[in-house]
């Protein structure tokens, strides 16, 4: 588990989510984002697969940041032990925990790499 999402992993409001269930969908209201505490979630654009997040991963984040509705879908690949993070928790994070803001700096920056990857093989093909 990478250090930032261990701030979770004794957190008393953990939930268990079974495979197959829809965590969120593309257009609901923005509420909080997720750490992985085991299992895997998928992410879904466009009813395409663009990652999968596994422990130690976290997923959602764009919503709280930007503040606007989800653009993907989350869905339980396999039981999963999540920790949701609500605009409150996340701002407390930010601001007393430079390292949890590191990490998901690096994480949107790996997603953006990532996506740029896809779309420059998809021109070229």
């Amino acid at each position: 588990m990478l250090p930032t999402t261990r701030l979770f992993e004794h957190s008393d409001d953990a939930k268990i989510v079974a495979a197959g269930t829809t965590i969120f969908n593309t257009g609901d209201p923005r509420d909080a984002m997720y750490a992985v505490l085991d299992g895997e979630v998928d992410i879904l654009v466009n009813g395409k697969l663009v990652e999968t997040v596994g422990k130690g991963g976290i997923f959602g984040e764009m919503a709280l940041i930007v503040g606007e509705s989800r653009t993907a879908t989350a869905i339980a690949k396999t039981d999963a032990k999540l920790v949701a993070v609500d605009e409150r928790r996340f701002l407390f994070l930010v601001q007393q925990t430079p390292n949890f803001s590191l990490h998901v700096m690096r994480v949107l920056t790996e997603r953006l790499r990532s996506m740029d990857e896809r779309f420059m093989r998809a021109t070229n093909a």
